[in-house]
Formats: C-alpha cells, sequence, structure tokens
C-alpha cells in the first residue's frame, strides 16, 4: 500500500461539479493499493501517518503530529501510484488491485483512521475527481507499507 501524504491548509475534492469532501487543516492522502495489501498493511499507514510530526510547534520546528494540531485528512483512492512507467510511453497498471480488493482496503483505511479519532473526508471510489490543496511548506511524504 502506497501513500503521497501532503500537509494541507485546505483541500477539497469535487466530482461532477459537487464539493464532496473537504477539509481546512491537514494532510491529503492519495492511497493507491496492490494485489498482496491486507489490513495490516492499512493499519501500518494509518498509525504512519497520524503520527507523523510534520507540523511546526510554538518554536517552528516540525515537531507536532496530526492529532497534535486536530488536523483533518482528505482521503484520494489513487490507483495510478502503482502505475508502472519503464517501459514505452504508456503506464501499466497491472500492480494496481483489482477495484473491488481496493475499494475495500480503502474503506478499512478510512474507518482505522477514524477510530483514531482523526475526522477524514473522502472522495468517491472510481469516479474521476478533481483535488485541490494549499500544500503547507511544501510538506509531501511517500509512505510505502512494505517499508516497514
Amino acid at each position: 500500500m502506497r501513500a503521497v501524504v501532503q500537509r494541507a491548509k485546505d483541500a477539497s475534492v469535487t466530482v461532477k461539479n459537487e464539493v464532496i469532501g473537504e477539509i481546512t487543516n491537514g494532510f491529503v492522502v492519495l492511497l493507491g493499493v496492490t494485489h498482496e495489501d491486507t489490513v495490516e498493511d492499512a493499519k501500518y499507514l494509518v498509525n504512519k501517518i497520524v503520527n507523523l510530526r510534520v507540523f511546526e510547534d510554538e518554536n517552528e520546528k516540525m515537531n507536532l503530529s496530526l492529532k497534535d494540531v486536530k488536523g483533518d485528512i482528505l482521503s484520494i483512492s489513487q490507483f495510478t501510484l502503482y502505475g508502472d512507467t519503464r517501459k514505452g510511453r504508456r503506464p501499466n497498471f497491472m500492480q494496481a488491485a483489482k477495484p473491488e480488493i481496493a475499494n475495500e482496503l480503502y474503506e478499512q483505511f478510512n474507518s482505522l483512521i477514524r477510530v483514531e479519532g482523526v475526522k477524514v473526508e473522502t472522495g468517491q471510489f472510481g469516479a474521476m475527481m478533481d483535488v485541490k490543496l494549499t500544500n503547507v511548506g511544501p510538506v509531501t511524504l511517500i509512505l510505502d507499507s512494505k517499508d516497514k
């Protein structure tokens, strides 16, 4: 399971010209799921994400976590994180999990974040979405559950 985590002071996701999710402070998480992923991968990433110390403290040092600042998450399913571009000019998405598996793990990931006491707004799985954010810093991190 892969996640691109971007610190945001505001973010929203729109489907068919309707805003379906938005946050004012926290993370935008783009989440990709591959064939071997399990709920254990989701648990690993959730723990890592909600406890990442990338928000500034009173000394302007990145020392506070999402939980510390009471931030929210805008969670977006992103199968293209498993796009393989090594050959040719068109990405191969064979490593992305099938939609029914990916959606189930995406929903479990979001539920696990809520269990941590963090508010989660979401996109719409499988839909064409417009994601807007103001990336603060900018801070952008790539996490992979296989790196544990």
